[in-house]
């Protein structure tokens, strides 16, 4: 009679040990805490990051594509959330094989993992800008938000946030 209550017990655990990460399974893993503005002064290359936001620009080129990203802060589930006006800067992220800019479009928001690969110099308008340069194993395109999904955590306590 114990074994049953001891297989309940192994099974139960096992379950809430595959739901203890909120993140979606591509974007889980350890990675360095490091953000693009900080990036973009260092040479970080090789250094395993997991970086989002909004895209600026999707360029498709031979092979791969990359993405002009604005930097924000990730959630609980890796997925960017917009707080004030800074952001934690700019940063190129390339992908092999073809990312339609029709899908990709400006201001979605994505989530990349990779490694960094140092740094492009671009022009933001007349003002030179050093981007930090990931070369990106995931590409996980958000789903737009609905007009009542906040961009930003909820504060605590969470009554009365809505």
């Amino acid at each position: 009679m114990r074994m049953p209550h001891a297989l309940a017990a192994l099974s139960a655990g096992l379950l809430l040990a595959a739901c203890a990460s909120p993140l979606p399974r591509p974007l889980q893993g350890e990675y360095a805490p490091l953000d693009p503005r900080d990036a973009a002064e260092i040479d970080a290359s090789g250094r395993a990051v997991r970086w989002g936001g909004r895209i600026v620009q999707v360029e498709p080129r031979e092979g791969s594509t990359c993405f002009e990203m604005v930097s924000a802060g990730l959630d609980h589930y890796g997925r960017p959330y917009w707080g004030g006006d800074d952001t934690g800067g700019r940063f190129i992220a390339c992908r092999s094989g073809f990312h339609d800019p029709a899908v990709f479009e400006v201001n979605r928001e994505v989530t990349f993992t990779g490694r960094l690969a140092g740094h492009e110099e671009r022009r933001i308008g007349g003002h030179g800008y050093r981007f930090p340069r990931l070369e990106a194993d995931v590409v996980h395109l958000w789903p737009e938000r609905s007009p009542r999904q906040p961009a930003r955590p909820a504060p605590w306590p969470w009554w009365g946030y809505w």
